[in-house]
């Protein structure tokens, strides 16, 4: 069981990893490490599994030894970090983790649209799990969560164009295509909170920029209705632009034009 006197444990995975007692930095091997943040991200695993994940590289025999080294390590070092189960391992549910709260913070934007705020971009928006961590399973929950921010920062885009607030809008479509620049979701809430501001010239630029990697990338174009937005925008500006650039033709009465004397 968990040690009642192990004091205040927190455990950093976003930007980096970090374990701290009481406030005060607990330096861990890299072994210790990955386990800790194996327990993390699967919750309780048994020991076959662990050892097969964290070291797939190793014979069975040899993983499951790593593995007994690095929970006896642990053990000592921080106790109270780890809950031995049997064959089961968990890591002690007071240990406070970083991963869980952006977790929460994403599935409450997903439910209900007033988890969609300030705070959301604030926290999520430069939230990455692990960096420089290369094993499979760390990135397959890179990629989910990353999936899970996209989703919440278009919803938060469409929030806050609802509530009028196009700026809140433009920058929370921003921090989705910071993720994804080919969802077009979030381009088209960035178009029209930008066109909403009177910035057509972001506006285009934005679309411009999206056609261009789209058509590089995917080799299509913009759907219709994208098209279409900007179209409707811009041809009204075109059409002022172009009567501009024709003379009228009461400007120098009684004069003909330049043609007519040759």
């Amino acid at each position: 069981m968990g040690n009642d006197d192990c004091g205040i444990l927190e455990l950093d995975l976003m930007r980096s990893w970090q374990l701290r007692r009481d406030g005060a930095v607990v330096h861990v091997a890299a072994r210790q490490q990955r386990l800790i943040a194996a327990l993390a991200v699967r919750g309780p695993s048994l020991r076959n599994y662990l050892a097969g994940m964290l070291w797939p590289e190793y014979p069975d025999a040899k993983a499951l030894e790593s593995l007994r080294v690095a929970v006896h390590l642990m053990t000592r070092q921080v106790p109270g970090v780890l809950v031995k189960d049997g064959a089961l391992l968990t890591l002690d549910s007071r240990v406070a983790v970083d991963l869980y709260r952006v977790r929460a913070m994403l599935k409450e934007a997903a439910l209900s649209s007033t988890g969609s705020t300030w705070t959301l971009l604030r926290d999520l928006r430069d939230a990455e799990f692990l960096p420089g961590w290369y094993e499979d399973w760390v990135i397959f929950e890179q990629s989910r969560l990353r999936h899970d921010q996209l989703r919440a920062f278009t919803l938060a885009a469409r929030e806050f164009s609802g509530r009028g607030d196009h700026g809140g809008a433009a920058e929370a479509a921003l921090a989705a295509l910071e993720i994804e620049p080919l969802y077009e979701s979030a381009v088209r809430v960035l178009v029209a909170s930008e066109l909403a501001q009177g910035n057509l010239a972001s506006a285009l630029l934005a679309y411009d920029k999206y056609q261009e990697q789209l058509l590089s990338d995917m080799g299509v174009p913009p759907s219709d209705g994208l098209r279409q937005l900007i179209g409707q925008t811009a041809k009204p500006q075109a059409t002022h632009a172009d009567a501009q650039l024709v003379p009228s033709l009461d400007i120098g009465l009684g004069q003909q034009p330049l043609l007519h004397n040759v």
